[in-house]
């Protein structure tokens, strides 16, 4: 990091992309249906909760983190069942985050800016699962975090 850059390898990249194509129709099509559906409806009853259900550790962290950058591209659109799927990644423990998911997510954040409130949330909360001193220090939540740069 002597650079203030932090690199993640292009294949490490590529994966996070590859597994989020997995994931994709299914989160699409269940977020579209939750927008019209009852937004009061329990979190499992819904299609992003029945998603969520079905998926292991390492689909669910493919799923978080398709939804939060989903969430980041088109914060300024109706992303209320998006971040509400984002949440509830969020607040599940012992999915086994590496270190390059969190660094990928803080790198979504940074890059979305402070015009999406939300853009920590599912970053907080998979950084606090990786041992002390994985990743640089935090400052009032706000990571002090240079952009990373695939490849």
């Amino acid at each position: 990091m002597r650079s203030g850059q932090v690199r993640l390898d292009r294949a490490v990249v590529q994966g996070f992309y590859d597994r989020m194509r997995v994931v994709a129709p299914a989160a699409y099509g269940a977020i579209e249906r939750d927008r019209a559906d009852d937004p009061g409806r329990a979190f499992a009853e819904t299609a992003c909760g029945r998603l969520a259900g079905s998926l292991d550790a390492a689909g669910l962290r493919a799923l978080g983190m398709w939804a939060h950058h989903w969430c980041m591209r088109f914060y300024d659109d109706d992303t209320r069942v998006g971040l509400r799927l984002v949440r509830e990644i969020a607040g599940r423990g012992g999915l086994g985050w590496t270190a390059d998911e969190v660094r990928w997510l803080l790198d979504q954040s940074h890059a979305a800016g402070s015009a999406a409130a939300h853009r920590l949330t599912l970053p907080l909360a998979a950084a606090a699962e990786l041992p002390p001193g994985t990743l640089p220090e935090w400052r009032d939540e706000t990571p002090e975090w240079p952009r990373l740069l695939a490849g």
